[in-house]
């Protein structure tokens, strides 16, 4: 299996991960897996599939969409949108927030380093009743200038 064909089976398992799917991360992650974004970081396999276990338990809806992809030797960066709906967050309704992940493969084709890149304030903080007015009104001045 060469690298294009390993990040189609991240892509895969990533793309049907539901809360009754989280023991597939096992076919794409190595035992030692160091993940982070920008909101936590875990280390090993265990700890990731907790931090999944985690995601899921006060949302209604968590989906990614798959668009570009780069592979080059053993790395793979991916592009991505995650649909997420918390009932307190923006009245239940759907927030889609776009990222990238950089993946680093072994040799055995599973992934060893994953690094998530979003906007924290976007995924989180901008939907929070007092604070995402205050983040909003920055983001707005700074553009403006």
């Amino acid at each position: 299996m060469n690298d294009s064909e390993h990040l189609g089976r991240f892509l895969e398992v990533w793309s049907a991960i539901s809360a009754d799917t989280i023991d597939t991360l096992d076919q794409i992650y190595d035992e030692n897996i160091a993940f982070s974004d920008p909101l936590h970081h875990v280390q090993g396999l265990s700890s990731l599939r907790q931090y999944i276990a985690n995601m899921y338990e006060n949302v209604t809806e968590v989906r990614f969409s798959f668009s570009k992809t780069l592979v080059d030797d053993d790395q793979a960066c991916v592009e991505w949108v995650l649909r997420y709906a918390h009932p307190r967050l923006r009245g239940g309704e759907p927030i889609d927030i776009p990222g990238c992940s950089r993946l680093e493969f072994t040799e055995a084709g599973k992934v060893i380093r994953h690094r998530d890149y979003f906007d924290a304030g976007a995924f989180l903080y901008e939907h929070l009743p007092i604070v995402g007015s205050i983040i909003r009104a920055l983001k707005r001045r700074l553009s403006d200038d």
